[in-house]
């Protein structure tokens, strides 16, 4: 289908109706039907088809804060999977047409093609006030039932983001190998929570071999790779119904395995070490969150999406059973843990972020957590290996030698 061809839904009527009763009544945008899910909000001023891909919106209703939406229609090249997650869309303005020269066809025309259903020409901005005052909630988006208390009726029969596990749905149905670009320096073992496709990209950039393993995988199917270091993936859902996933890495943790985890990866990460987590407001969806390393004492801009965080003290280290973990990154509009550190003898030994470093889409200050990964890789690998200890020692000696003989 063309888009001359393109029929637009733009004068069917529609609603949004809130679990509290709230409402909102628009023109229908993308496919006609009744969708549910849980409202939420994000302020990336780009990126909605990295947005509406991405596992991680999985059974939520986008309400995009940026008033106007779909000026670069849709391309075959920026998608973070294989399909829309996202339950529903809502739009104040979307664009008349597209105008980029890689678009294939309107963000309109996917909508309709994979069946989402949205609405558009409502107040986006007193509807994101409104779920910032009384937080995120179900909502119903509907073309075919367009009285407000017989939708909310049926919102209210919907089930509540909290408590609902929705790894096995966007998990990767069987285990399969991402080979790094150029040579191979590490095997690492990628838990698939609901990746993201820019993370095996930049993973395999550094030289990473990755054999991605569905949710479901045992610590034993991890041994039999004989990984270098493991990583868990962002993902959708309550973090606290992830027990499966948590004894793994636990075990993951005893064994002595590097790790680093993603958004998903860093609730389960502090659910390992014996943090509590829990369910944010509203929480953070974006790609301007202001964060800090205080490892380093840089902040950074970030692109998020979490709905959940992890209870831990920033003001002081804890001591568990792998080592001592610390809060390593907090959110500077709110103070929530965005980052979390392992050490083991004064080495580091796993870390984690709750936003994204792959940055799809969203600013590339956090890039370089790829590269803090790699160097906990090299440091296991070399410590691992008494030859290459060796060999590092006698480098050493010799840069030291030859700086003498200059110096002199």
């Amino acid at each position: 289908m063309t888009s001359s061809q393109f029929v637009s839904q733009s004068s069917v009527p529609a609603i949004l109706v809130l679990e509290d009763g709230r409402h909102f009544r628009g023109t229908s945008y993308g496919a006609a039907g009744t969708t549910f899910g849980e409202a939420v909000f994000t302020t990336g001023m780009s990126g909605y088809q990295e947005t509406l891909t991405d596992p991680s919106f999985h059974r939520q209703v986008i309400v995009a804060t940026s008033p106007h939406i779909g000026n670069t229609g849709w391309n075959d090249e920026d998608s973070e999977s294989e399909r829309i997650w996202a339950a529903g869309y809502v739009v104040r303005d979307p664009a008349r047409i597209s105008s980029n020269w890689r678009s294939r066809r309107s963000l309109d025309e996917e909508l309709v093609k994979q069946g989402i259903v949205g609405i558009s020409g409502i107040d986006t901005r007193a509807l994101t006030r409104h779920l910032r005052e009384c937080g995120v909630m179900r909502v119903a988006i509907s073309t075919e039932v367009l009285d407000p208390e017989a939708l909310r009726q049926q919102v209210l029969e919907q089930p509540s983001m909290a408590g609902l596990s929705l790894v096995d749905d966007v998990t990767t149905p069987e285990a399969h190998v991402v080979q790094p670009d150029g040579e191979k320096k590490f095997t690492v073992v990628v838990m698939d929570m609901g990746i993201k496709a820019s993370t095996p990209v930049r993973l395999a950039a550094r030289g990473i071999e990755q054999h991605i393993l569905p949710a479901t995988a045992s610590f034993e199917e991890i041994e039999r790779i004989k990984p270098d270091g493991v990583f868990f993936s962002n993902g959708p859902g309550d973090p606290s119904t992830a027990d499966g996933p948590v004894e793994v890495l636990q075990q993951v943790l005893r064994a002595g395995y590097p790790y680093f985890g993603i958004c998903f990866g860093n609730q389960l990460f502090g659910r390992a070490l014996g943090f509590g987590t829990y369910k944010l407001k509203y929480g953070h969806r974006g790609a301007n969150q202001p964060v800090m390393d205080r490892t380093t004492g840089k902040v950074e801009i970030t692109a998020q999406n979490h709905g959940f965080a992890v209870d831990a003290p920033v003001d002081q280290p804890t001591e568990t059973e792998f080592g001592t973990a610390t809060v390593s990154h907090v959110c500077l509009n709110d103070n929530v843990v965005e980052g979390l550190e392992l050490r083991r003898d004064g080495k580091l030994v796993g870390f984690s972020v709750q936003y994204h470093p792959e940055a799809a889409a969203g600013p590339h200050d956090s890039s370089y957590l790829f590269d803090r990964f790699v160097e906990m890789l090299d440091a296991a690998t070399a410590q691992q290996n008494p030859a290459n200890q060796q060999n590092q020692a006698n480098q050493q000696n010799q840069a030291n030698q030859q700086n003498q003989e200059g110096t002199n």
